[in-house]
């Protein structure tokens, strides 16, 4: 661990004027409208250096907030971060409670953060959260309310997400709606198209991500957004989520402007 410190120290001003550069660079090219982010790799992060578990979590809330200030520093209007999947219910209860209670304290950060007054920023969250701890949902309702007539960035929080779950639920209010309008199932049938199932989402009415970026080396989406996402560029990074650096960020940014969207066609 010491090395690693030494060596991140000399390297320091070579990192510092490549990053203004590629920043630059980076600034002079169009942003991706919507980045969602795969923030993995906490529990790796942790167990490189020889830390508990819970300290790769807190390391990674960390990071979240610094994210935040870069996508708000390169003008990203929409930005989803997935911090906790249907898969991680799974996990020991001590560590999901500990991950309830990082959420509980970051929201509360987060609804007391000036850049979120300064710059407008709306906060959602998407997936559903109710086997949360009471303290998690009061905070994230909280950062919600505070937030809601804001008209600048939207964030959305993926929390007790999963992109299967998403459709499904999807599905389960449209065909609710649809019910109390007096329909059939025929007639939802007969009518049902793309848009439908899209305004029933949670995510709805925030623009489907153009880029995505997972850290971490693993190289697939594990359900991130799977509907919304047919069209977005990805973005795979080796980095550990703790470790993501500004660096790794604008170079993200840097390979999402070279390549040609073309939409299928």
């Amino acid at each position: 661990m010491a090395q690693r410190a030494l060596r991140q120290t000399l390297l320091r001003p070579v990192f510092w004027l490549y990053e203004r550069n590629l920043e630059r660079t980076v600034r002079a090219g169009s942003m991706p409208k919507h980045v969602g982010i795969i923030m993995d790799g906490n529990r790796r992060f942790a167990k490189t250096l020889k830390l508990g578990v819970g300290a790769g979590h807190a390391q990674g809330a960390s990071k979240a907030k610094e994210v935040l200030d870069w996508c708000l520093q390169m003008g990203i209007m929409n930005v989803t971060m997935w911090g906790f999947s249907t898969d991680n219910r799974g996990r020991s209860d001590s560590e999901v409670a500990h991950i309830h209670r990082l959420v509980a304290q970051q929201a509360r950060e987060l609804a007391d953060d000036p850049r979120l007054t300064k710059h407008r920023v709306r906060v959602r969250v998407i997936g559903d959260v109710s086997d949360f701890s009471e303290d998690a949902r009061q905070a994230l309702r909280h950062v919600e309310d505070v937030t809601k007539d804001h008209t600048g960035m939207n964030l959305q929080l993926a929390l007790g997400y999963g992109g299967r779950e998403e459709i499904v639920a999807a599905m389960q209010r449209l065909l609710l709606h649809a019910e109390q309008e007096g329909k059939t199932l025929s007639e939802v049938a007969s009518t049902l198209n793309l848009d439908d199932v899209a305004q029933h989402l949670w995510s709805a009415g925030v623009p489907d991500p153009d880029f995505i970026i997972r850290t971490s080396g693993e190289e697939r989406l594990s359900g991130f957004m799977l509907w919304q996402s047919v069209y977005a560029e990805f973005y795979f990074c080796d980095a550990f989520w703790p470790d993501f650096r500004r660096l790794d960020f604008l170079r993200a940014l840097r390979a999402f402007q070279a390549r040609e969207r073309r939409f299928g066609r």
